[in-house]
């Protein structure tokens, strides 16, 4: 079983910035969402043979630390950089209009969801497909039977779409939620599971 979150809302979400590789911190809401992850967690899980692992970018492991507080985990997280969210190079950062100004045109013709991968410098599809399926191959494996994967955006939909078979093009349109997580369980079952904030 696993369960995954995406990490709270940030200073860059909050002002519309594509973060990619680069990070800012939790705002007020984005520590009260990764609480709230936590404490629904802590609820929904009997088991304590527990595993977590995380993206080591700031704003998922100090989301990721605030769910180990509210669980009460006490093992080591494995921070993967395999997690991390897409790379997309020199658009990291910046707002639609500074991408604009700065490439004119260069996402004209790409889907909404799919320009994240045509950065000049960036990530392809390919390259975050192949490293999130080697983590999540090497999750699945893990000895303990819950894992709890703590990650973002573009990445969590990856995950999504491996574990249930969802191809590329519905894949890159699901939700990606800051108030809700998702159990992942056999035969590529999805359960979203909303919390209070």
């Amino acid at each position: 079983m696993i369960y995954l979150v995406r990490h709270g809302q940030t200073v860059f979400n909050a002002a519309a910035r594509w973060q990619g590789q680069v990070d800012s911190p939790l705002t007020a809401l984005g520590l009260r969402q990764a609480a709230a992850a936590g404490e629904t967690l802590r609820r929904i899980i009997a088991d304590n043979d527990i595993a977590l692992f995380c993206s080591p970018l700031g704003r998922a492991h100090d989301t990721a630390k605030i769910i180990a507080e509210k669980i009460g985990y006490q093992n080591e997280m494995q921070l993967d950089p395999r997690l991390m969210e897409i790379g997309m190079g020199s658009w990291e950062g910046l707002t639609d209009y500074e991408i604009e100004q700065e490439w004119p045109n260069a996402r004209d013709g790409l889907e909404r969801h799919e320009w994240f991968f045509h950065s000049p410098d960036g990530e392809t599809y390919d390259d975050i497909l192949a490293r999130t399926q080697d983590a999540l191959s090497e999750i699945a494996n893990h000895s303990a039977p819950i894992k709890i994967i703590v990650s973002h955006g573009v990445t969590g939909r990856i995950i999504r779409s491996i574990h249930a078979n969802i191809p590329k093009n519905d894949a890159l349109k699901l939700e990606v939620p800051q108030d809700a997580l998702y159990r992942l369980s056999d035969k590529g079952h999805i359960e979203r599971i909303a919390f209070g904030i």
